[in-house]
């Protein structure tokens, strides 16, 4: 039986001993729900169609039955390819009965990316619906075979959560749930402090690293979160944010079910349809990044809803405009509330309900004792107090394992210290508040995802028409950035935005990655180094966009 990857164990003492920590996971916490309220509501889909903590645990027991009649060995990687319904929330709990780790993936993930991740976990097996983009899913699972020969077993799990089907595909066999499944299940399921999910996360260069997440972290968070918003069980959330990331694990699949209120979330996102399920659901704690909630504030039919019940809206994953969240404010009557940090740190700080309104929108927040933050130069060095403008790092209770197989990337991660960094330039001052100053990496923040500005430029580079490429990004009301491709093009070539979205559709490139604007040039402009000035090029998309 091979090793799961875990928490060091002075760590989870020291943790456990401060009450961030404890012996549950969702699996335990699901079962008291079931006991307690059998009937009640854990999730709700955007058809209205409604997942009973009896449910909840019943179902993913059978996904559980499901990979433990494939012979998988404890601590064997299982991607999971859903879409945000429960039944995505369902497989998760399942994969970690079964003692096995999610590789989450977003269902908006194209082939290339699917391939990398499925190659990096070493999946044996993966949970699709039984359609995908309008084909079947087993002719998907036939190409990522073809890739990646290691993935010997697919699961289809289908249907509305009240009644869904499970199906082995590659088995005759019908499936049953054994009757010592109970018994099984809790000689193999995770603890929370191993590794149960692994989750992709854009880097500065190449395709996507795996973030190896374990479940204490998430429980921390969630006493943070119920904290700082006085978050209660007769809440009804609604998160709109990817099951398998950061925002999406701790206002989805913890925080709702720890309280025991249910979580509305959709499959596909829009505004018009969000804003008529927090009329018709009655929602109190909206999660959503901040291009969401401006894409609500844009609607022209926003006034004709009732959208008095909000009273907190967790928003973050990229700036936070201030004038927006004010109007948020005044249109809806709830408080916008964030917090500061990344998939791999947790938090470093977040803002209250206590705070006052202008520090709530124009800072982070007060920073957390217990995340240990600190403050370094660019080149590496402490700032003395830990406070002025720096990168900042932090070592505590919210923190990551670290990234899977990758010692390059952890190399960057952490400081020499043992501390783990952000990406980021904040400034602290003497009372704790935190606020962004600016990015050190090369990230466009498009809609609350990281985009990573190399790997784009190597996918736009492999069109035959591309000399050289640099990608920035371009100020955008909604999104906050979109990604703007400046082009060489080799001589007598041509290329257009539809030429060269085509192209990267044929590659199989996340959608996301498509640039959104293209800008030939006959040089790009230089820095004294000889690096490609993206300065420049950021200040000329920014006004070529405002002359558009």
């Amino acid at each position: 039986m091979k090793t799961v990857p875990a928490v060091d164990p002075r760590t989870i003492d020291e943790h456990v001993r401060d009450g961030w920590w404890g012996t549950d996971t969702l699996t335990d916490v699901i079962r008291r729900q079931r006991a307690d309220n059998p009937d009640g509501v854990a999730f709700v889909d955007e058809h209205g169609d409604r997942m009973t903590w009896t449910t909840y645990d019943e179902l993913s027991d059978r996904v559980a039955a499901a990979l433990m009649s494939l012979g998988l060995d404890r601590g064997d990687r299982v991607v999971v390819f859903l879409p945000d319904t429960p039944l995505v929330h369902a497989a998760f709990v399942g994969t970690e009965k079964a003692g096995l780790v999610i590789m989450g993936l977003g269902h908006r993930a194209g082939e290339a990316e699917m391939i990398h991740l499925v190659r990096k976990s070493e999946a044996r097996a993966i949970i699709t619906p039984l359609t995908h983009r309008d084909e079947s899913s087993s002719a998907l699972v036939a190409r990522l075979r073809a890739a990646v020969p290691s993935l010997e077993h697919h699961v289809v799990l289908r249907g509305p959560s009240s009644t869904a089907a499970i199906a082995v595909m590659n088995s005759t066999t019908a499936l049953s749930k054994p009757a010592d499944l109970r018994a099984r299940i809790d000689a193999q399921r995770l603890d929370p402090n191993e590794l149960f999910l692994l989750n992709s996360t854009s880097g500065t260069t190449g395709l996507p690293k795996c973030v190896m997440q374990f479940q204490n972290r998430w429980f921390y968070f969630h006493k943070k979160a119920a904290e700082l918003g006085a978050l209660r069980p007769d809440d009804v959330f609604m998160s709109v944010v990817p099951a398998p990331f950061g925002f999406g694990l701790w206002t989805g699949h913890f925080t709702p079910t720890i309280l025991g209120a249910p979580c509305v979330i959709m499959d596909h996102f829009s505004a018009r349809k969000m804003v008529e399920i927090i009329e018709r659901e009655r929602v109190t704690v909206l999660c959503c990044v901040s291009t969401q909630f401006i894409m609500m504030l844009n609607l022209p039919e926003l006034a004709e809803h009732d959208v008095s019940s909000l009273r907190i809206m967790f928003t973050g994953g990229e700036a936070i405009p201030e004038a927006r969240a004010r109007e948020f404010e005044a249109r809806t009557g709830s408080m916008v509330m964030n917090f500061y940090g990344s998939n791999e740190t947790g938090t470093l700080s977040g803002t209250s309900i206590d705070d006052p309104t202008v520090k709530r929108l124009t800072t982070t927040g007060r920073i957390m004792p217990e995340m240990q933050v600190r403050l370094y130069t660019p080149e590496g060095e402490r700032i003395a107090g830990d406070i002025g403008r720096g990168v900042p790092a932090c070592k505590g209770p919210a923190t990551t394992i670290g990234y899977y197989d990758d010692e390059a990337a952890n190399a960057t991660l952490f400081a020499d210290d043992g501390w783990m960094l952000m990406g980021d330039v904040v400034e602290i001052d003497a009372e704790g508040w935190l606020s962004v100053v600016g990015r050190t990496s090369d990230f466009i923040i498009r809609g609350g995802k990281n985009i990573s500005a190399p790997a784009v430029e190597d996918e736009v580079a492999t069109h035959p028409a591309v000399s050289m490429v640099a990608v920035v990004p371009a100020p955008d009301p909604v999104f906050g950035e979109r990604v703007a491709a400046f082009v060489e093009l080799h001589e007598g070539a041509s290329l257009t935005l539809d030429e060269l979205r085509e192209h990267l559709i044929a590659r199989g490139i996340s959608k996301e990655w498509y640039p959104e604007y293209l800008f030939i040039t006959d040089a790009l402009p230089r820095a004294s180094g000889g690096k490609v000035a993206k300065g420049e090029l950021k200040k000329d998309a920014a006004a070529r966009v405002a002359e558009s």
